[in-house]
């Protein structure tokens, strides 16, 4: 496993911000989902077909002109511009995308971390507010809610919600404000290295994991956060 980059800010540290996605959460790669859901749809696809399409999908999302949409930050954006991307495999096996995108939004299908839980607890035990903070136009609060995850979660800041995204200062402001932290006494925790490290401008300290090949399920690292707080 890769090692995480650490920045702290000298005092102590009160409360946590976690990112969603690749940080305590992870889903099947895109390839992987797109050979099941065409599997299932009875019209099989080779790795190399998949891995081909996931590329083409992948490649229209981040292009300008498609990111300028601001998916981010409009619930309404992001469904419909999701719909249109993963709507992009239809050519190969007609019905795919809608497939791939119930799939992407599917709060069971995103698998916490082994060491999601056991740190969610821990900062729990400790009186430590954790919040979960996400550039995302949909609610990531399910994945949480399925697994009885929230109840160590005290808010969730969502770009689409908030009206800002990572790395702006705002969204790290507004998400100390909701778990009643000041930035200097928050740790940002995420996976992200242009994104999630835009918390040390806001005056937080940071913990960049960065090791994105962690398997489903598989412990991600996060037992360090445990170990900065010294709440082991």
């Amino acid at each position: 496993m890769t090692p995480p980059t650490v920045e702290l800010t000298g005092t102590p540290i009160r409360a946590v911000l976690f990112d969603f996605g690749h940080t305590l959460f992870a889903h099947a790669p895109g390839p992987a989902v797109i050979e099941t859901e065409a599997a299932r749809l009875g019209q099989p696809l080779s790795p190399g077909e998949a891995a081909d399409l996931w590329a083409e999908i992948d490649a229209a999302a981040m292009d300008p002109a498609e990111v300028a949409r601001g998916r981010d930050l409009n619930g309404e954006v992001w469904r419909t511009r999701w719909s249109v991307l993963y709507g992009l495999a239809d050519r190969s096996v007609p019905g795919l995308g809608a497939a791939v995108d119930h799939s992407f939004h599917d709060p069971w299908a995103w698998i916490p971390y082994a060491d999601t839980a056991p740190t969610l607890e821990g900062l729990a035990a400790a009186d430590v507010a954790v919040g979960v903070v996400s550039n995302t136009g949909w609610d990531v609060r399910a994945p949480f809610q399925v697994r009885d995850l929230d109840r160590h979660v005290t808010s969730f800041t969502l770009s689409y919600e908030c009206g800002s995204t990572k790395p702006r200062p705002e969204i790290f402001h507004q998400a100390c404000r909701a778990i009643g932290s000041r930035p200097e006494d928050t740790l940002m925790v995420g996976d992200d290295p242009v994104a999630d490290p835009g918390a040390l401008a806001a005056g937080l300290g940071g913990l960049v994991l960065l090791d994105p090949s962690t398997p489903l399920g598989d412990p991600h690292g996060l037992e360090v956060v445990l170990e900065i707080l010294r709440v082991r």
